[in-house]
């Protein structure tokens, strides 16, 4: 009778299609998923290390990782317990095991990526490196499946939450955090290096932290990733402010990852040589600079504009 009544409601046209990803868009989703829990891994085993020098008052390391040469070789010198000093000798035997792990995922996910002009594109984005642009289309999978830039945003789960009864006023809260979890966290990843880059994004990065706070800004900012993520692959266009010589190092470096043999001594110069010239990275600098101005001129008065608030008369109307 079930089965029946499906097929009646099938015929009918009254069933919902859901949408389905593609044998390649579910390898990469695969891909992307344990590189990511590798990863968290690795830093969960990193923070135990950490626990065990603050539980016993040790200073902080003076050098830039404690998990490098000079990071390993300042914790040996340090004073603890025989049982915590074989602790932090089994974890630092760990995160070398892991070390391994993500190179191994991040050959396998550029051996995917390398030829998808959709990661080519999103790389454009200054902030955004293979390995996001990479866990975003694989998210994404096929963009037109989103009518708009508001529904992407709500699949990666940074718009925020409302409530609402009846003609009452909206209250909006902190975002839902719905949909795919580690998509979000590579967005918010792309956005704190957005932020050290100059540009038109770096500029609305500062314009939110001065309002809102440090944490709301590379929240916003991610949000207007996935706004730019949408606009950029539905147009089919690059973005305007890309600087070619990064993008090229970031496109000739994905190609190592996948294989690609090396040009050194080859005699001829790549489309990545650009990068190295001083000249013309620090041009690409200056005219992203200039864009970062102008963004801050355009907003300069701006003014925020509260909810707005129904007046008697029109509730009246309403009613």
């Amino acid at each position: 009778m079930d089965a029946g009544v499906l097929a009646q409601l099938h015929a009918s046209g009254f069933l919902p299609e859901v949408w389905v990803p593609d044998e390649r868009t579910e390898r990469l989703r695969r891909l992307v998923a344990r590189r990511n829990q590798v990863v968290r891994h690795g830093t969960r085993v990193k923070n135990e290390v950490h626990g065990i020098l603050q539980a016993h008052l040790v200073p902080k390391c003076p050098h830039a990782d404690l998990f490098n040469r000079r990071g390993r070789a300042w914790l040996e010198r340090q004073v603890l317990p025989d049982d915590e000093r074989a602790a932090i000798a089994r974890h630092i035997r760990e995160i070398d095991r892991l070390a391994e792990d993500p190179a191994d995922l991040d050959r396998e996910i550029a051996r995917e990526a390398v030829d998808d002009v959709q990661v080519r594109r999103l790389q454009t984005i200054t902030g955004v490196n293979a390995i996001v642009a990479s866990g975003i289309i694989a998210a994404v999978g096929d963009i037109r499946r989103f009518r708009e830039p508001q529904k992407l945003v709500s699949y990666f789960g940074l718009n925020p939450r409302v409530r609402q009864s009846g003609l009452g006023l909206a209250q909006y809260g902190r975002i839902s955090k719905h949909g795919r979890s580690h998509a979000r966290a590579m967005l918010v990843e792309a956005a704190w290096a957005a932020a050290k880059a100059p540009g038109p994004l770096r500029a609305f990065f500062l314009r939110i932290r001065n309002k809102r706070g440090h944490q709301v800004e590379a929240v916003a900012l991610a949000r207007k990733l996935a706004v730019l993520i949408w606009h950029l692959l539905t147009k089919e266009q690059d973005y305007f402010w890309a600087r070619p010589a990064l993008v090229a190092a970031k496109q000739r470096q994905l190609a190592l990852k996948a294989g690609a043999p090396g040009e050194r001594g080859v005699g001829r110069r790549g489309s990545a040589y650009a990068y190295n010239v001083k000249e013309l990275r620090n041009s690409e600098k200056a005219a992203a600079e200039n864009a970062e101005r102008a963004y801050e001129l355009m907003v300069r008065h701006w003014r925020s504009r509260g909810p707005k608030r129904r007046t008697d008369a029109t509730n009246e109307e309403r009613l």
